[in-house]
């Protein structure tokens, strides 16, 4: 199936379940995405702050980028001007440098807390208690322009489906506990991003409403730098 093909599909399951649907598009060809963006797909998520900067410049202003990798604070201001989201916070420290360089952007910048719930040490992201502790901490409290809109988190490369189904309810239970503590009156607090080409459907099942989906999309990972045609 060509990609616009892969994109209908796709398509059909998350609107049907009220699903936002993010083509990860790392080491992807601009041509690729922008047949993807031909076929109506807007969101689109990279793993690197070089190849969203660069894929930023050449394809059409009106795509919402997200930063899904691993984020150094150092990094943060090549993307402020233009990222719709950054899906990757997982310390104070990035949330501070995102706030700052927001701010001289004139901007606000949508975040989600990335949570560790993997069996993974090579996975990132806050644990239960660092998260909240981080949403109870007086210097979150002073952050203008950043809003939090959810939670991300990156289930375990395993073939055990009742291992990722209990990572995802536990995270999608989180959520729902967070969103009570902390966000009950903010209507933007709505996002729960999990689930990825081998697992996304168990992800809806536990409740995700965005998954980030790449290889099901573009086919398999290119090895040489996306730039290498």
């Amino acid at each position: 199936m060509s990609i616009a093909d892969n994109i209908k599909s796709l398509k059909k399951e998350t609107e049907a379940s009220k699903v936002l649907l993010l083509a990860v598009s790392k080491t992807k060809p601009a041509a690729d995405l922008q047949e993807a963006y031909d076929a109506g797909q807007r969101l689109f998520g990279e793993n690197t702050v070089q190849e969203l900067v660069e894929k930023h410049e050449q394809l059409p202003k009106d795509i919402e980028w997200h930063l899904i990798g691993h984020l150094q604070s150092n990094k943060v201001k090549y993307i402020a001007p233009f990222v719709s989201m950054i899906q990757s916070v997982d310390s104070i420290k990035l949330l501070q440098e995102i706030n700052k360089h927001a701010e001289k952007a004139n901007r606000v910048i949508d975040c989600l807390l990335q949570i560790y719930i993997a069996d993974e040490e090579t996975k990132f992201g806050l644990g239960f208690d660092e998260a909240i502790e981080l949403l109870r901490s007086d210097e979150f409290a002073t952050f203008q322009h950043i809003r939090i809109r959810g939670l991300m988190g990156i289930a375990t490369n395993t073939d055990s489906e009742k291992q990722i189904k209990d990572e995802y309810y536990e995270l999608k239970t989180f959520f729902d506990g967070i969103k009570q503590s902390y966000f009950r009156k903010v209507d933007s607090f709505n996002i729960l991003s999990m689930g990825m080409s081998n697992d996304y459907k168990l992800a809806i099942e536990q409740g995700s409403n965005m998954i980030r989906v790449g290889s099901t999309i573009f086919g398999g990972r290119v090895v040489k730098h996306w730039k290498n045609n």
